[in-house]
């Protein structure tokens, strides 16, 4: 049996290195034919080096003709830019995207692979945040198949398995709550840029730890689940569960819930999607120890304290423009709050004045997203440089 070609956008990353020890230990069941990444470019050589794909991408087209030049004429095809990322996403030989870009530059490639009729495994949220019912209307058309990476739409994922969507009741997510969980809204408001990249649990991303700090991460995961699952809003709710043991749930409408429990390690779901709907024996990981860990917890996220949440579940309300809005607003807000320009606190206040300033429209075409992506960007940064001054006076 011919090994399933992988094709990964964000190499470089978490979920792409994660997948590449994947492809690494089990050979004969994958093999790369494309990678793209950002600006590391010395970390995507040494991968370059070590599985060979016929095609690789990075950000910068000097990045890729230093890139060109020493790996010489017996190294792959390197490319750039936007253009760049559509040729992996539709590498010859991939059968998989793993699409595991941060942000909403990795809606466009997304859909490109989706339009060529090759399944995606979707890290990549704010492609479906941002215009999942496109997605999911090209999905359709083309035969090619989404599989959530996102532990938490993963674990849905495998507790529908082979039952009857009529039956569900709602789905429940799950969230960590960030490591200020107990702080109170004073001590929110000098949360620090080291502070708030301390994740308890998990090991992400800059953007992706601040988001979790916000709770926007679960914002943007409600409105995810509700274009993978197609659901409601009122049929999808959150619990914080610091102890990340389970990953989500599914209520029905019997009163029965499925909980899919596991340790807090991205190679499950990574593993999942890529040999789905077969399992890969994981033996390499350490078995989930029930007696050994503490106490289970649940309890109901705060509003006031976390807004971002709220907003997100607003936005899924609105429909149409409005999630392509608010994460465009959260990426310019936690861009700005990493470089120290704003306070923590401030990356809601931007987020609700961009949703407020907004007429929501519904949209059909990719152009109307991307066009209110860039109406929203720019009216957040105008706020951003007006906080921003303030916030420094303080």
């Amino acid at each position: 049996m011919r090994a399933k070609g992988i094709a990964i956008l964000g190499s470089t990353g978490s979920i792409g290195t994660t997948t590449l020890d994947l492809v690494a230990r089990f050979p004969d069941r994958f093999s790369i034919v494309a990678l793209a990444a950002g600006r590391r470019v010395a970390d995507l050589k040494v991968q370059i080096e070590r599985f060979s794909p016929a095609l690789v991408s990075v950000a910068d087209p000097a990045d890729a003709q230093r890139l060109r030049e020493s790996l010489g004429p017996q190294g792959p095809r390197v490319v750039s830019g936007a253009e760049g990322l559509a040729a992996v996403a539709t590498a010859e030989g991939a059968d998989m995207l793993v699409s595991a870009l941060v942000g909403a530059v990795g809606l466009e490639p997304t859909l490109a692979a989706v339009d060529a009729g090759i399944d995606v495994g979707l890290a990549n949220k704010e492609a479906m945040v941002v215009a999942g019912e496109l997605v999911n209307r090209h999905a359709r058309r083309s035969g090619a198949r989404v599989l959530p990476i996102d532990s938490e739409h993963n674990a849905i994922f495998q507790a529908l398995q082979g039952r009857s969507r009529d039956h569900l009741d709602r789905v429940v997510l799950t969230a960590s709550g960030g490591p200020f969980r107990s702080h109170s809204a004073e001590r929110l408001a000098a949360v620090t840029r080291e502070e708030a990249l301390d994740h308890p649990t998990w090991d992400m991303g800059e953007k992706i730890t601040i988001d979790s700090a916000t709770l926007m991460n679960k914002g943007l995961e409600v409105i995810e689940a509700r274009w993978f699952f197609d659901l409601s809003c009122d049929e999808i709710s959150v619990l914080v569960h610091p102890q990340s043991i389970v990953h989500s749930m599914v209520r029905y409408r019997d009163g029965s819930v499925v909980a899919v429990m596991a340790i807090p390690d991205m190679t499950i779901p990574v593993a999942h999607v890529l040999s789905f709907p077969d399992l890969l024996e994981l033996g390499h990981l350490p078995a989930l120890d029930l007696a050994g860990e503490a106490p289970l917890s649940f309890f109901d996220p705060d509003l006031e304290r976390f807004p971002c949440l709220g907003l997100a579940f607003e936005a899924l309300r609105a429909g149409g423009t409005m999630p392509a809005v608010v994460n465009a607003a959260n990426e310019v807000a936690v861009a700005s709050f990493l470089a120290e320009e704003i306070g923590f606190n401030a990356i809601a206040v931007i987020v609700e004045a961009t949703m407020r300033a907004h007429e929501t429209r519904p949209y059909d075409r990719l152009d109307d997203v991307l066009r209110a992506d860039r109406w929203a960007r720019e009216h957040a940064q105008l706020q951003i440089e007006a906080l921003s001054a303030q916030w420094k006076r303080q």
